[in-house]
């Protein structure tokens, strides 16, 4: 008898832009996301990925321009890549109040806002939502990202792992730390010693006094504890610094592996990291980008597949692998082998991409074909469902998946997949779905079974840790405050 399977995660991988991931796409004729600027768009999209059980729509999101291609950026307008995009923190806000269950996720670097701010942001949403909120926590890569923030340019790697983890220490003691659990009573009847009415408690809530090298925050969190206090972690580094970082600090890690053994080898060794940690293996989730060419038959699958390739822009691909590693790839012919690039910067990705094909050799026009059928999946409903099947047994906990086109991507894979990886076990029963529905789970609670972070994480130490900067531990009685002035006013002629 085969082993029973577990559900994947299912996300929607999204931008609220109009080319995201494969380039030129968007021109089809069925295809809607020139429409990016509609709120109905989204809000329709959503609600259907809702109904179809999706457990998260995840909204990626950038804060500059990629890297030069022809000289400048003009292309990247030509082409519209990922230029413009709108502020998804905005956009999922408007998602909120259109959804019941969904969990709503999105990137934000550490660059683009102050944690003080930001943990304020998302303790709002995360309320609003009924703790359906995760935040995908990025460095930036981008040098014109830096430009935006006032950086004079792209710091090194490591240093902004740094600032990653400053930032998000900052984001836990304001989340964990600044608030006791029952610190909030709004309890009008209650007598106590200074009248009638106790709206909070003082001493369950305490200033956090933070001081490292770039933040000076005092506190306290002006939001009360939200219903997942900290929101769902995600991050994607693959680099062994960025691996690092997930181990110690992520939930779910998003992955773009073009093979289940590159993607098993990840996992294996960010879970292997986070035991170091002091954390279960399996408090770190793994979540896989793909993108469904999906058919009746296998024959129509593959005629459906030649027919994307025929619409996608090889430029703007190469523009966006370019840009991404800081590389101006245009006006070199397509036939260019990878391996004739100088760079001083980037030779160790493209080193990492050559691996990544069997013979070890690339031209730029394999790149731009590579970057958009590496993670992808052409069959039939059932041969989609065998090899998702092989994915979870390589570690991978869930699926981001890629669209070609909105809203019709997801549609095909509601209508078609779906309901073959419900007969599997790859995914919730309807039933489930109501019930989780129902029972108002958060979007922690329904990917791991819990609302709040585990003990083993590392926020978890700031709970209780600020007892001593409560608002009771100010308090002073009436004549330690006025002093001589009480005096004086008890003595003077009336």
């Amino acid at each position: 008898m085969a082993a029973q399977r577990r559900p994947l995660i299912l996300s929607a991988f999204l931008m609220n832009t109009t080319s995201h991931i494969i380039g030129g796409a968007w021109r089809r004729e069925e295809s809607q996301q020139h429409r990016f600027n509609e709120l109905g768009l989204w809000v329709d999209l959503v609600r259907d990925l809702e109904d179809a059980g999706f457990d998260i729509a995840f909204f990626a999101d950038v804060v500059g321009l990629y890297g030069d291609y022809e000289g400048g950026w003009a292309s990247h307008l030509r082409k519209g890549l990922q230029i413009p995009s709108n502020d998804p923190l905005v956009l999922i806000s408007a998602l909120a109040a259109t959804t019941r269950r969904i969990g709503l996720a999105m990137t934000s670097s550490v660059i683009q806002a102050h944690p003080f701010t930001f943990a304020r942001q998302l303790s709002t949403l995360d309320h609003l939502s009924g703790g359906r909120v995760g935040w995908n926590v990025v460095t930036s890569a981008l040098e014109n990202s830096h430009r935006n923030f006032g950086g004079a340019e792209l710091t090194s790697h490591g240093d902004r792992y740094n600032l990653a983890e400053e930032y998000l220490d900052v984001a836990y003691k304001l989340w964990e730390g600044s608030w006791d659990d029952g610190a909030l009573l709004q309890d009008k009847t209650v007598e106590h010693s200074r009248g009638r009415g106790l709206h909070a408690d003082p001493a369950k809530v305490a200033k956090i006094h933070h001081a490292s090298e770039n933040y000076r925050i005092e506190g306290p969190h002006l939001s009360a504890p939200s219903p997942q206090r900290t929101p769902f972690l995600f991050q994607a580094g693959s680099s062994p610094r960025g691996q690092e970082v997930a181990a110690r600090h992520a939930e779910a890690t998003f992955s773009m592996a073009p093979r289940r053994d590159i993607a098993a080898a990840h996992a294996a060794e960010v879970r292997r990291r986070a035991v170091e940690f002091g954390r279960d293996p399996q408090d770190v989730k793994f979540i896989q980008g793909l993108s469904f060419v999906v058919g009746s038959t296998e024959a129509e699958a593959q005629q459906k597949a030649r027919e994307l390739d025929d619409a996608i822009d090889v430029e703007a691909l190469i523009a966006h692998t370019g840009g991404s590693l800081g590389l101006d790839l245009g006006y070199l012919p397509l036939d260019t082998p990878i391996n004739d690039i100088e760079t001083e910067g980037a030779q160790g990705h493209l080193s990492e991409i050559r691996k990544m094909t069997k013979d070890g050799t690339m031209t730029l026009r394999d790149l731009a074909h590579f970057r958009a059928q590496s993670t992808r999946v052409v069959g039939t409903p059932e041969q989609i469902a065998d090899e998702l099947a092989a994915w979870q047994d390589a570690g991978i906990d869930g699926v981001n998946l890629i669209n070609s086109s909105i809203p019709g991507s997801y549609h095909e894979f509601i209508a078609q997949v779906l309901p073959v990886l419900r007969e599997r076990g790859l995914a919730r029963s309807l039933e489930e779905i109501q019930q989780l529905g129902e029972s108002g789970a958060t979007l922690r609670g329904a990917v791991t079974g819990q609302d709040r972070l585990p003990d083993s994480h590392p926020a978890a130490r700031y709970r209780g840790a600020f007892a001593e900067y409560s608002a009771a531990a100010t308090e002073r009685s009436r004549d330690e405050v006025l002093g001589g002035e009480a005096q004086l006013s008890s003595t003077a002629p009336r």
